[in-house]
């Protein structure tokens, strides 16, 4: 199995963002969304993201966002890659993509059965990776819920392109996220928090620990 890595997401502080540095993330999310308990602002971001690596991939957060959105943080957060994660069409990838070429674009699809994952298709020429997450009930966050989808539903799916697993995993079921589905990116948010927001360094540390292994 190719090496695993590991996105966390949903950071905002200097000492998380440290940690999931320390510990070996690839990748530091960053939620730009009012609705979301892990909210920050672009400029928040801009001053964490001073300070990292160039090597770990600064991935910016964004629910339906509008162009003004994008180009703040674009222009202010120093990020180099924008995960949608609400209902964007294809054709709102492709805008972007021509707005910002110099920025990956990653597209959340949510999951709940298996022809959910038939929506990954459209994204194929438009995006540069297809997170799948699980589906959330209608009315609350589009992700960051700890809820996981089964699994065993991506078993012989024909991944159009580069793809990530999010979804309810933490230190617990990391290992078996990885082996049961092959993935090589893991996404993170409320697996390494203890409460809604504030992430543990704790937990990222083990969280991070038990990636390293795989």
């Amino acid at each position: 199995m190719q090496r695993v890595t590991a996105k966390i997401c949903g950071l905002s502080t200097p000492e998380t963002v440290g940690a999931a540095v320390r510990h070996g993330a690839s990748h530091v999310g960053f939620v730009f969304f009012a609705k979301s308990p892990r909210n920050v602002t672009p400029e928040q971001v801009g001053a964490l993201a001073q300070s990292l690596p160039a090597h770990i991939g600064k991935v910016a957060v964004l629910v339906d966002p509008d162009d003004a959105l994008v180009d703040e943080v674009v222009r202010t957060a120093g990020v180099d890659i924008l995960q949608l994660h609400g209902k964007e069409s294809p054709d709102r990838l492709a805008a972007l993509r021509k707005r910002h070429p110099g920025i990956a674009i990653w597209k959340a699809i949510p999951i709940r059965t298996r022809a959910d994952l038939d929506a990954s298709r459209a994204y194929r020429d438009v995006a540069d990776l297809i997170l799948y997450d699980a589906k959330t009930p209608e009315g609350t966050l589009p992700g960051g819920m700890g809820l996981r989808f089964d699994w065993t539903l991506l078993d012989g799916f024909a991944h159009p392109q580069r793809w990530a697993l999010s979804g309810g995993i933490d230190a617990g079921n990391v290992v078996r996220a990885a082996t049961t589905t092959g993935a090589s990116l893991i996404d993170t948010s409320s697996g390494v928090e203890s409460a809604p927001g504030i992430k543990d360094v704790d937990k990222i540390a083990t969280f991070l620990q038990r990636v390293a292994q795989l």
